[in-house]
C-alpha cells in the first residue's frame, strides 16, 4: 500500500487552495472591473454630474468606516463567513442596479456596493496572508496582482462590446454571474479555513505613528496622489468621453483597454530598474511627471481628436501611473515590517481617503470650471505635489 508523506499531504491542500485563490481573485476582479468604468454615466441616469461624486464620497466613508472596524468582525465571526455574506450581499446589489429604476434605491445599492467590494478586498488579503509564507511573499502577490490587471485589462472590452445600446443593466446582470460564481468558489475551497488572531487598528494611533515616520509618512502621501488620480480617472473621465466628448462605448471599451496594458507590461521592469540601477526616488519622480504631463494635456483635446491620440494620451497616463504604483509599493514594503499591520491597513485604506476628498473637491471644480479643466487640475496637482515630495523621499540605493 502506498503512504502518502504528511508533508507531501500538506503540500497537496496547499496547492489546491492556492488554485482556489487564483480563481477567487480572477473572478473577483473581473467582478468588480467590468462595472467600474461605466457605473458614473450610470449613476448620471439618476443625478447630475456634480453629485455623482458626493455618492463616490458616502460608499467611500462607509468603506473607510469598516475597514478600521473590520479586525473586530472578524475576530467575532470569522473571515469565511463574512467573505460569504459579502459576496452574496454584493450579487442582491448588483441585481438591484440592473433592474432598479427608483433613484433612491439605486443612490442606496451604490453607496452599499462600494463598501462590500472594499471590505471583500480586504478578505481576499486574509485569505492570501494566511497560505502564504515570508519567502514567497513576492512572487505570491505578484501572481495575485497580475490576475487582478487581467481582469481590469479585459473588461474594458467586454464592456464596451456589451454596451451597445446604453443597456447597464447587461453589464451588472454579468457582475451578478461572476460574483455568484466567487461566492460558489468561497463555499468548495475557503470553508473549512481556520483564522488567525485578528489585531485592532487603532487608526489615530497609527496615524501618529506613521506622521513621526518620515519617509514612511511621504510614501503615504505619494499613495495618496495617485489613489486621488484613480479616483478622478474611473469617475469623470468615462463621464467625460460619453458625455462631453460623444464617444461610443465600442470606442471607450478600446480607450481603456490599451491605456491598462502598462499595468501589465511594466511593473516588473521597473522593479528590476529600481533594484539594480536607479531607485525608487527617480522613477517615482518620471511616474508623476509623465502622469501630470500628460493628464493635463487631456483638457486640450476635444470632439474633433482622433480615436489613436485618445488612446495614446490615456495610455500615457497609465504608463506614469504603473511605475508611481510598483515604486509606490516597493518603496512602502522595504520601510515596514511583517508585523507593522496596522501600517499596512493604514496604507491600503488611502483608496477610501481618496474617495472622500477626490469627489469632493472636483464636485466644487465643477461649480467654477468647465469639465474639461478637471484634467488640467488633477495634472497640475500630480506635478506640484508629486514632484517636491518624491524629491523629499531618502532613496534606498
Amino acid at each position: 500500500m502506498l503512504v502518502v508523506p504528511p508533508v507531501a499531504k500538506e503540500d497537496a491542500r496547499k496547492t489546491e487552495i492556492f488554485r482556489g485563490l487564483y480563481l477567487i481573485q480572477f473572478v473577483f476582479s473581473l467582478t468588480v472591473a467590468l462595472p467600474t468604468y461605466v457605473m458614473s454615466t450610470f449613476l448620471t441616469r439618476f443625478a447630475i454630474e456634480r453629485t455623482v461624486g458626493l455618492l463616490y464620497v458616502a460608499g467611500a466613508i462607509l468603506s473607510f468606516i469598516l475597514i478600521t472596524l473590520i479586525p473586530r468582525i472578524l475576530s467575532r465571526f470569522g473571515n469565511y463567513p463574512v467573505a460569504f455574506l459579502l459576496s452574496a450581499c454584493i450579487a442582491m446589489l448588483t441585481l438591484s442596479l440592473a433592474f432598479s429604476s427608483v433613484p433612491l434605491i439605486i443612490f442606496i445599492s451604490f453607496i452599499l456596493y462600494m463598501a462590500c467590494i472594499n471590505v471583500m478586498f480586504f478578505t481576499q488579503d486574509v485569505f492570501i496572508e494566511r497560505f502564504s509564507s515570508d519567502a514567497r511573499t513576492g512572487s505570491i502577490r505578484g501572481a495575485f496582482l497580475t490576475l487582478t490587471n487581467i481582469a481590469f485589462l479585459i473588461s474594458p472590452f467586454i464592456t464596451g462590446s456589451i454596451l451597445t445600446n446604453g443597456d447597464y443593466w447587461k453589464i451588472f446582470s454579468l457582475t451578478t454571474v461572476t460574483v455568484f460564481s466567487v461566492t460558489f468558489l468561497l463555499l468548495t475551497y475557503m470553508r473549512n479555513f481556520k483564522d488567525p488572531v485578528y489585531e485592532r487598528i487603532q487608526f489615530l494611533t497609527t496615524f501618529k505613528e506613521v506622521a513621526q515616520k518620515k519617509d514612511v509618512f511621504l510614501i503615504f502621501i505619494v499613495n495618496l496622489l495617485l489613489r486621488f488620480f484613480y479616483t478622478w480617472m474611473v469617475i469623470y473621465s468615462p463621464l467625460y468621453l460619453h458625455n462631453v466628448i460623444g464617444l461610443a462605448w465600442n470606442d471607450i471599451g478600446i480607450i481603456f483597454t490599451v491605456m491598462l496594458i502598462p499595468f501589465v507590461l511594466l511593473a516588473l521592469p521597473a522593479g528590476h530598474i529600481a533594484d539594480k540601477h536607479w531607485g525608487e526616488k527617480e522613477l517615482l519622480f518620471l511616474g508623476f511627471l509623465i502622469m501630470g504631463v500628460s493628464t493635463a494635456f487631456i483638457s486640450t483635446m476635444d470632439v474633433g481628436t482622433e480615436l489613436f491620440r485618445w488612446i495614446l494620451i490615456f495610455a500615457a497616463t497609465r504608463i506614469g501611473a504603473s511605475i508611481v504604483e510598483t515604486m509606490s509599493e516597493t518603496y512602502f514594503f522595504k520601510h515596514i515590517h511583517s508585523d507593522d499591520t496596522h501600517i499596512i491597513g493604514f496604507f491600503r485604506n488611502t483608496n477610501s481617503l481618496a474617495y472622500i476628498i477626490g469627489p469632493m473637491l472636483a464636485s466644487l471644480t465643477l461649480v467654477f470650471l468647465p469639465f474639461s479643466s478637471l484634467f488640467l487640475v488633477l495634472g497640475i496637482m500630480l506635478v506640484v505635489i508629486g514632484l517636491p515630495v518624491t524629491l523629499f523621499l531618502k532613496d534606498t540605493k
